[in-house]
């Protein structure tokens, strides 16, 4: 009996864990040799063997906590090497030039609209926004409307791309294609990470912000297969442009940032509480009506979110 009395006193030693993982043969090698020497119950035996598992699964918590501290250093590196650093040049464009837009609803006039064009980091889109709004390009904005009043932006229709607008383009030698503005977009959006129609600021469309972003397509041509987007439907013709009320990440795949407004954004805020014709695409009518390829669904589209008044520009020009 005493030789069992010393045993159990010896055993709450071996439910304590280790200290370390070094400790952990010493440890082994106390329990197995009193096996051999004693003759001790299941209980004794349960107890021992019991023992032994929470040692080694002690040990194995210890070397993955010595591994995880290892590695760490390491992940924190891995983190602080992909963390892009913004380019400064995106959030302090400073305007080169100013613009002005006077706005009527109805006939009655609301106020002016200051914008402060980014002619040295986009040179491209200001200088169009700028000869347009001057009359340089032989044509202008001045009565043209605002078409579009979405939650986050108002869209204005720019000039058509046929008819009297199209003839005194053409009569003054002015270039209004669209693929000058995209190759400058690509550079913008490569260039500057995040959200760039921020609240407050102006941009050209290249695209329609209602469809989705072309898809690529293999294109047969003169023998040789080569990648080209595919594109459905009509695209802006380089002059609509929208001014954000609030951010506008939806914007970021098909406009081109020119500027921001300087003065009058309240005015903005006013054409965007304009009342407008209510967006019906959850219609099981016109979904319908959209996957047969109706023309009605196409026209009845085109006329989501226009303004029930007659938003216009009735002067508009540079400033300096």
């Amino acid at each position: 009996m005493l030789q069992n009395l010393k045993f159990l006193e010896s055993t709450p030693q071996l439910l304590q864990p280790p200290t370390s993982a070094a400790a952990l043969p010493q440890l082994h090698s106390t329990c197995f040799p009193i096996l051999k020497q004693f003759k001790i119950s299941r209980r004794e035996l349960t107890i021992c063997s019991n023992s032994s598992l929470l040692l080694l699964l002690g040990s194995q918590v210890l070397e993955s906590k010595a591994k995880a501290e290892e590695s760490s250093p390491n992940d924190n590196q891995q983190e602080e090497e992909n963390v892009v650093t913004p380019n400064p040049n995106c959030s302090n464009k400073v305007p080169t030039q100013r613009a002005f837009l006077d706005i009527a609803i109805d006939g009655e006039p609301v106020g002016r609209i200051v914008i402060g064009l980014y002619g040295d980091d986009v040179p491209v889109g200001a200088a169009r926004f700028g000869s347009i709004v001057s009359g340089a390009a032989g044509i202008s904005y001045r009565r043209k409307e605002f078409v579009k009043i979405m939650p986050n932006y108002v869209q204005h229709g720019g000039l058509r791309s046929y008819g009297v607008d199209a003839e005194l383009a053409k009569r003054s030698g002015s270039n209004l294609a669209v693929e000058n503005l995209r190759e400058e977009w690509a550079r913008e959006y490569e260039k500057c990470p995040g959200v760039k129609n921020l609240a407050g600021t102006v941009s050209i469309l290249v695209r329609d912000p209602s469809k989705p972003p072309p898809k690529l397509k293999l294109v047969a041509r003169k023998g040789k297969l080569e990648i080209d987007e595919e594109e459905i439907g009509t695209e802006p013709n380089g002059t609509e442009f929208v001014i954000s009320i609030m951010d506008s990440p939806e914007l970021d795949a098909s406009a081109l940032v020119i500027g921001q407004v300087l003065d009058g954004m309240e005015i903005v805020k006013r054409i965007g509480q304009v009342k407008t014709v209510q967006e019906n695409t959850a219609s099981p009518y016109f979904r319908v009506a959209k996957l047969i390829g109706d023309k009605r669904a196409v026209v009845a589209e085109r006329g989501f979110n226009r303004p029930y008044a007659k938003v216009v520009i009735n002067n508009c020009g540079l400033m300096d």
